[in-house]
């Protein structure tokens, strides 16, 4: 019961993805990891992002982790999330 409360409010954290389930719920907890353990050091968090995403699903990931910004990308079809973490926004998306 306690992971779908989980599950409940990391899904409210999403403004964007076309990610498959699997995909972005190991995505989501990744860039939850990250940003709690860099918590002062964002280029920190987001190249551990980037470098388990390469590792994990093929290279050529790109993570932009911050506040106030905003982005026009393109990207590879089912391979992109956008979600906040507190205040901060992160993207991850790839493209080759």
């Amino acid at each position: 019961m306690t992971n779908t409360v989980v599950s409940s409010q990391m899904t409210d954290l999403i403004k964007h993805t076309d990610m498959s389930e699997e995909m972005r719920v190991e995505t989501m907890e990744l860039c939850v990891t990250a940003c709690e353990k860099f918590a002062t050091n964002n280029e920190s968090a987001a190249k551990m992002i980037k470098e388990s995403m390469d590792k994990k699903f093929g290279s050529s990931w790109h993570v932009v982790i911050g506040e106030g910004f905003g982005f026009e990308i393109e990207h590879e079809v089912k391979n992109i999330l956008y979600m906040f973490f507190g205040s901060l926004a992160v993207c991850v998306w790839k493209c080759s």
